[in-house]
């Protein structure tokens, strides 16, 4: 059996829906955060199989910049959770809408 291109959208359809279901279900802002880059890496999976299976590198060329972008929002991202975490103890989403003002 061979593994076609539709195997790898399904894949990359099912870790998208987790990441969403993580960013909608989860209340911590670590699991927020790692379900992104689940949705993050689901779109790369579903551009590097397009690029693969249409043989030419535009694909893979924006995975490049999707990763590229992603680190950036890794050491921002973490350094605000961090600035959050210094000012009250606490991860949850809720205690951290409870800072307005």
């Amino acid at each position: 059996m061979t593994v076609g291109l539709d195997h790898y959208m399904v894949v990359s359809a099912i870790l998208f829906c987790l990441g969403l279901l993580g960013v909608i279900a989860r209340r911590n802002l670590l699991i927020i955060y790692m379900s992104l880059e689940l949705m993050l890496n689901a779109a790369n999976l579903a551009f590097v199989a397009l690029s693969r299976f249409n043989n030419n590198l535009n694909g893979q060329v924006m995975v490049f910049f999707i990763i590229t972008v992603a680190a950036a929002e890794v050491a921002v991202g973490l350094a605000i959770v961090l600035a959050l975490y210094r000012n009250r103890p606490t991860v949850d989403v809720d205690e951290v809408h409870a800072m307005k003002g």
